[in-house]
């Protein structure tokens, strides 16, 4: 944790939120399994515990998948870094299926319509709800969280950080001041 940062979500308040989150979805979606599919890089890890958490509320499989939404953001050519490539996977039908859509930070809503179109390269699916860890509001386009674990009213100039135990070592998430020391990576400060 760097110095200029505050956290605002400790593993154990990280737990309780995926654990809300999966028992929202069960509820919203009543006699359904939908599929969860989660954005690379820390979405992917979420993805896999919600999906874990589904499967033992449901008594069912749940499909769970990964997406790579790095050539379907709509800055892409803007960037001045090249986007890093992880491979998709989503090997069953999302065809007349709900699809529940993982992210780590929702913050302009690019992330969330990127992963959309990149969800459609797939299949239709009868519906597509998002859940993100933390919502920070920004928002440019007109997307909106169906499952948050956590608002985090934030300035322009702050960034959120999410760590997860998988990639970090540990379950957080940060609030930093000010300029960023650190590269801007898409996976971490959510768009």
């Amino acid at each position: 944790m760097a110095g200029n940062e505050k956290v605002v979500l400790r593993e154990e308040e990280v737990g309780r939120a995926l654990t809300r989150i999966a028992h929202e979805i069960v509820e919203r979606n009543p006699g359904a399994v939908p599929a969860v599919v989660g954005i690379h890089r820390r979405g992917a890890f979420l993805g896999a515990r919600l999906h874990a958490q589904l499967e033992d509320l449901l008594g069912a499989d749940v499909p769970l998948g990964d997406l790579d939404i790095g050539f379907y953001r709509d800055d892409v050519a803007s960037r001045p870094e090249a986007p890093v490539v992880h491979a998709s996977h989503i090997d069953f039908d999302i065809s007349r299926r709900t699809v529940v859509v993982v992210d780590d930070v929702l913050f302009t809503g690019r992330t969330a319509r990127a992963a959309i179109e990149a969800l459609f390269a797939y299949g239709r699916p009868q519906r597509v709800q998002l859940a993100v860890l933390a919502d920070r509001g920004h928002r440019e386009l007109p997307i909106r969280p169906d499952y948050v674990g956590k608002n985090l009213p934030t300035a322009r100039s702050e960034h959120v950080r999410v760590r997860v135990r998988e990639l970090d070592g540990i379950d957080e998430v940060a609030i930093a001041a000010g300029a960023d020391p650190a590269p801007r990576v898409q996976a971490e400060v959510g768009a």
